[in-house]
């Protein structure tokens, strides 16, 4: 089926976002495992997997739509030097996915292209339950210090 243009375009950024989120998660993951934080170890390689398959998922797509996917652009990739950093950059990277995402609902429901809006609606769900955990997390150490905090991500 031939796909809007414009959508296909919008898919295409959205699938950099999400290649970018996958590197960035995936460091961060890995640092973690290094200091021995292992529940952020787990937490972000489970954030790094939803995000491939959100990827998986636009790709499908965008071959659906007859349009080429364009898996070589990233976006820049902000690593945290320390674990609230790391937080920081995610929750940041997260926030502007789902403004992403939102923008190409908009779009999908003035091309009248419910299948593709319907599809956006199931990621973004995804985004913003990682915005939450994120804030949640900031809170946390907000609220018993960076030390507590990182204590109870051992084991």
């Amino acid at each position: 089926m031939k796909g809007n243009d414009k959508v296909i375009a919008v898919l295409n950024d959205l699938l950099a976002d999400e290649l970018t989120a996958i590197n960035q998660y995936m460091v961060h993951s890995e640092m973690c495992a290094n200091w021995r934080y292992d529940k952020l170890h787990e937490a972000a390689e489970k954030r790094a997997i939803d995000e491939m398959h959100h990827a998986e998922t636009l790709i499908g797509r965008i071959l659906y739509l007859a349009g080429t996917p364009i898996v070589t652009n990233l976006k820049k990739i902000h690593i945290g030097a320390s674990v609230e950093a790391q937080h920081r950059n995610d929750l940041q990277s997260e926030a502007e996915a789902i403004a992403a995402y939102n923008a190409g609902i908009r779009l999908c429901v003035e091309a009248g292209d419910n299948g593709t809006r319907e599809l956006l609606e199931g990621i973004l769900k995804d985004e913003e339950e990682h915005l939450d955990w994120l804030e949640a997390q900031l809170e946390q150490i907000e609220h018993m210090g960076i030390a507590i905090y990182l204590i109870e991500q051992i084991g």
